[in-house]
């Protein structure tokens, strides 16, 4: 699974395990806040596993909903509006905002899968938090995308520009690096060629 080629059946297998990674840390947090409410003796220790499993609860379905769009067989066209709420169910919390600049028109599915995943690996390069933004780069049905990021210490990690040109270099695909490489595909598709570079502090994904 090296080089720039990748068997579909491998590419499938991978997103599989790239969305179970997203997912494990909430379900097993809800799995905890269970058994923490079965031991519970008294109020303050079962309103903090309720708590516990409200909010891991929300995290997963947030997450579910995303990785629904954002790799999932979604229709022809997707309401740039509905992804711009999933985006921020998924990414904003107390540490990271997303400010979204673009129209609410409907656009065609890899586009909007596209931009998604721009979004997730734009949101990796500040693990700190910070602020996402989405502007357009062009208009009309050829639009393209850019997003930002701006936070403490953001960095264009090792080896990603590659993997969003296709090439997965000597190493192996795996779970982690599946993603990136997955958007290039999908930026392929669309007739755009997706981008990683610093601008300032802030890193910059362009799809265009």
């Amino acid at each position: 699974m090296s080089g720039s080629s990748i068997d579909a059946l491998d590419l499938a297998a991978l997103l599989c395990s790239r969305v179970c990674h997203d997912l494990i840390s909430p379900v097993g947090a809800v799995v905890n806040g269970l058994e923490v409410l079965e031991e519970a003796k008294d109020e303050e220790t079962k309103t903090f596993a309720l708590d516990l499993i409200r909010k891991s609860a929300r995290n997963g379905s947030a997450k579910l909903q995303f990785c629904r769009i954002a790799f999932g067989a979604a229709g022809v066209q997707i309401d740039l509006g509905d992804a711009q709420t999933t985006a921020r169910g998924f990414l904003e919390d107390n540490k990271t905002k997303l400010a979204w600049n673009l129209p609410r028109v409907l656009s065609p599915k890899n586009r909007v899968k596209l931009l998604l995943n721009m979004l997730l690996i734009a949101g990796q390069t500040i693990p700190r938090g910070g602020q996402l933004t989405v502007d357009p780069i062009g208009s009309g049905e050829s639009t393209g995308f850019k997003v930002s990021a701006a936070g403490a210490n953001a960095k264009v990690p090792p080896a990603v520009s590659a993997l969003l040109a296709g090439d997965a270099g000597a190493e192996a695909l795996d779970a982690h690096r599946i993603q990136p490489f997955y958007a290039g595909m999908l930026a392929k598709a669309c007739g755009l060629k997706v981008t990683m570079t610093m601008e300032g502090g802030a890193v910059v994904v362009e799809a265009k």
